[in-house]
This record gives structure tokens, C-alpha cells and sequence, in this order.
């Protein structure tokens, strides 16, 4: 029998925390103009950081979601950064009140995690894609495709949390990171890919299939 967990990624405890203890201390000391504040802006923390469990799609060929939030890009273009080669792109812009657990879209082995500093524009921009700090790893899966997903800051977000090492085995749906306070994730995916998702659908990690691999 699986213990239950309390839904909350681990990072989030510091940051509930503090704002817990001096919204407490504001109350005790009768300042309720900011005891209210203070509440509410710890409520609204432990939100942002809730990591509820999940369900993947029971085709074992769908790729899924990393991350919760809209489509804002789907396009073909030439990957320079990372493949070297033609790719679908699939942009997911997270706002301040998705969860922002990020997951494994597909089984496979990780060849590289490439970290890049950057600024820190508004994620869902054309601007904010090219220059904003990043993480991306680079996925082969078990039938050999290669594609990649990358961590985007955003207009908010300063600290890009990424668990991943090159030969980690991963499975879909599994967490790997999270960003904090608003971002994007970025899918470069082979060209022959059977995408599934529409511009402006809304998207949840672990659950969403995004594409398949053609056969």
C-alpha cells in the first residue's frame, strides 16, 4: 500500500514557510493591515507550488505535457541549438496559477542537459524564447528518436530547478524540475511527428498527449 504524500513539491516549503511565520507574527503583533496581506500571499505560494498526482494517457505511444499551461507555439523550423536538424516546436506558456511541477513527456535516456543564462523577458514572447535563461535536456527514447524540452524563465521566474544528469534513465510522467512564478516550456520534436494539440488548448502535465512518433 503506497503512503499518501502531501502535495507540495519539497522547493516550495521555504518560501510557505517564511511567509507562514511572518504572516503569524504581523497577526500576533495586531498589525492586520499586513497580517491579510500576509495571508494571502502565503496561500497564494502553497498554491503555486502544489504538485497534485497524475494519470498518463494509456497509449504508450503518446508523448505528453512536461508542463501545465496553453499552446502558444506550434511551428517547423531548423533546430540550431540543440539537433542540428528540422523539428516540429511546441511552446507551453505557464502562468503564475499553473502547476508548475514539470514531468518526463517520454520514456528514454537523457544524452545532455544544457544550462544557459539569460534575461528574463516575459516567457510567452518571441524575445523571451530566444534570450531568457534556460535548461534543456536532450531525450533519446527507446525506438531511438531524439527530441528535447527545455526549461524557460520567465518575466518572474528566476530560478530554474532541473534534476537531471546525461544517462538518466526517465519514464513518462515522472517529475524532473520546476520553474518558479510563471515561464514556458519548449518540446523540439522530429519533423514526422504526429502532433495532437491545437494552438490555445489548454494542457496538463503528465496527462495531455502532445504528439506520437510516426511509425
Amino acid at each position: 500500500m503506497t503512503s499518501p504524500r502531501i502535495p507540495l513539491a519539497l522547493e516550495g516549503y521555504p518560501f510557505i514557510g517564511f511567509s507562514a511565520f511572518v504572516t503569524l507574527i504581523t497577526a500576533i503583533l495586531g498589525y492586520d493591515f499586513l497580517a491579510w496581506p500576509g495571508l494571502f500571499l502565503t496561500t497564494f505560494i502553497t498554491a503555486f507550488f502544489r504538485d497534485p498526482e497524475r494519470m498518463s494517457p494509456a497509449s504508450p505511444d503518446a508523448l505528453i505535457s512536461p508542463a501545465d499551461g496553453k499552446i502558444i507555439v506550434i511551428e517547423e523550423q531548423f533546430d540550431d541549438k540543440y539537433l542540428q536538424q528540422q523539428v516540429i516546436k511546441v511552446s507551453i506558456f505557464m502562468n503564475v496559477f499553473n502547476v508548475h511541477v514539470n514531468r518526463i513527456p517520454v520514456n528514454g535516456t537523457i544524452e545532455a542537459v544544457q544550462y544557459t543564462p539569460g534575461k528574463f523577458y516575459s516567457a510567452d514572447s518571441d524575445k523571451g524564447g530566444l534570450l531568457n535563461e534556460h535548461c534543456a535536456a536532450i531525450l533519446r527514447t527507446e525506438t531511438g528518436e531524439r527530441m528535447v524540452f527545455v526549461q524557460v524563465s520567465g518575466l518572474i521566474a528566476r530560478r530554474i530547478i532541473n534534476w537531471l544528469e546525461p544517462g538518466d534513465t526517465v519514464h513518462r510522467g515522472k517529475r524532473f524540475g520546476l520553474i518558479r512564478f510563471g515561464s514556458r516550456v519548449d518540446l523540439y520534436l522530429p519533423v514526422d511527428s504526429d502532433i495532437a494539440v491545437k494552438l490555445g488548448q489548454k494542457v496538463s502535465a503528465g496527462e495531455t498527449a502532445i504528439a506520437s512518433f510516426s511509425k
